[in-house]
């Protein structure tokens, strides 16, 4: 039995997903974004499980997930789900991009970390010294963002499995109901990638099980670099290698 966390799993792919563990018998700590979506997803829930809240676009609150998580002891492994989408591009850098780098650096490593990931990334625009608080990033760049920081620690963490999935267009709240793509498909590669001891790899960019193709501007390691940096200036948190 594994011990999984799960960030935005009050609905859509993250709650999809940690269904799907719980049912393999794995020990699911979720998390929502305030009180309200908390007690709506205990009354979804049909066995008891740890709910931690917390406000992702808040990055005290973040940083407070962190001890909490830390607190719970080590996790076997992380997926880091949360996004927003129809927002500003405020809220999309802190939720999408700033959130997954402070936990990913504050909390105790896991042995694995998957990011969701979006085959928009390839429409991103790598602009870092611009990149702040107040102009934020909007959705494609948001997620080769993610991918960069899932290659950077890849790289960087050999001790853990590190990949990003593109769970395609599905029908969620984000996505929409007219979305054309499978949705127990669309969460069948992170349940696979926090469980599954076949899954032993890492530095990957899946579709549906399968590696697919990405955009060679997430390769850029002096990017990646430089990106660490102007993380750790606005946020206050130093990723440790």
């Amino acid at each position: 039995m594994a011990k999984i966390f799960i960030t935005g799993s009050t609905d859509g792919l993250g709650f999809l997903a940690a269904q799907m563990l719980i049912n393999e018998g794995h020990n699911v700590v979720l998390h929502a974004r305030n009180e309200e979506r908390s007690k709506e997803l205990q009354e979804k829930l049909t066995s008891s499980q740890t709910i931690l809240t917390a406000n992702l676009s808040d990055i005290k609150a973040t940083k407070e997930l962190a001890k909490e998580l830390n607190r719970l002891g080590a996790f076997d492994a992380i997926i880091h789900n949360a996004g927003v989408y129809e927002s500003s591009n405020e809220e999309i850098f802190k939720v999408n991009v700033l959130a997954p780098y402070i936990l990913s650096a504050l909390v105790h490593k896991p042995k694995r970390l998957i990011y969701i990931g979006s085959n928009m990334h390839q429409q991103g625009v790598l602009d870092i010294e611009n990149i702040s608080l107040e102009q934020g990033v909007n959705y494609a760049t948001s997620k080769l963002l993610v991918l960069m920081l899932s290659f950077t620690l890849a790289r960087k963490w050999p001790d853990v499995y590190v990949n990003t999935v593109d769970p395609g267009w599905v029908p969620t709240k984000m996505g929409g109901s007219s979305a054309p793509d499978d949705l127990d498909e669309g969460a069948k590669t992170q349940v696979w990638l926090a469980s599954s001891e076949a899954a032993t790899f890492s530095g990957l960019y899946l579709f549906h099980m399968q590696e697919a193709s990405h955009s060679l501007k997430a390769d850029n390691i002096s990017a990646q670099e430089q990106l660490l940096q102007h993380y750790k200036m606005i946020s206050g948190v130093e990723l440790q290698d």
